[in-house]
């Protein structure tokens, strides 16, 4: 039996970034925050081709490219949005109890003050892509996320500012943009020009929450509880909050 040979692929070289191009990037990935002030204006036509070309350059398991992007030109359409996320703002306060006071101190006015207002879907039909998904579905889920982590970075270096809502019905979101049956909204992005970027999340300045140290997140070998035993749960901060690389 004569053994196949392997195929050739196409390459490049696989040369590291120089210093300062290496810094650029840790920067971005550091300097990115979940805005959610923001100063009007727009956002030029190219620069968000640029970057919705940098989200569609995300890894896709199976190579399936599960997102698709819904710019949000109208203002009807944005405040009927902004409708739907106030309502479960005010569902999401009663479940905190005795912290939805201070729950509903988070305004999400993003979606009427950002610049350009972008929703991301996965269409229908995803079922028919196996590969790589058979035994976890829910990875067309975690390449949509790649693709708004791609986006989220670019718009970083472009000086721009994008905040991620995600308290809203999918199924009253997905009625109000007309989606076919079997498609599934996964995010609101908000985007545009900000005055100034959050020196750390804004939930930890709010007290809401904070990054938990690295170490806690690593484990050798097996899973082992007693890393993740200081983790924070939502509306309760760490102990030790100043440890944080935010």
């Amino acid at each position: 039996m004569t053994e196949s040979k392997p195929r050739s692929f196409a390459t490049i070289a696989a040369t590291p970034f120089t210093e300062a191009e290496r810094a650029a990037v840790y920067r971005a990935i550091y300097e990115r925050r979940d805005m959610r002030h923001f100063a009007g204006g727009t956002v030029a036509d190219e620069v968000l081709l640029r970057l919705l070309r940098a989200a569609h350059h995300a890894p896709s398991v199976g190579f399936m490219q599960p997102w698709r992007f819904i710019r949000v030109r109208s203002a009807d359409l944005r405040r009927q949005i902004h409708a739907l996320i106030e309502e479960e703002r005010v569902r999401t306060a009663h479940a905190l109890g005795e912290r939805e006071e201070d729950f509903m101190r988070l305004k999400v006015q993003g979606v009427l003050d950002a610049a350009e207002v972008l929703v991301v879907a996965m269409p229908p039909g995803r079922e028919a892509h196996v590969f790589g998904r058979r035994t976890l579905p829910e990875m067309d889920i975690a390449s949509s996320a790649c693709a708004i982590q791609n986006l989220w970075l670019a718009a970083r270096a472009e000086g721009l500012g994008m905040g991620w809502v995600s308290i809203f019905d999918p199924l009253a979101l997905a009625r109000l943009l007309q989606m076919p049956e079997g498609a599934h909204p996964l995010g609101v992005l908000c985007l545009g020009p900000v005055d100034a970027y959050y020196a750390e999340p804004m939930l930890q300045q709010e007290k809401w929450a904070c990054r938990a140290p690295l170490e806690d997140m690593l484990m050798d070998d097996v899973w082992d509880d007693s890393r993740i035993a200081s983790a924070p749960t939502e509306g309760q901060p760490r102990a030790d909050k100043g440890k944080t690389d935010a």
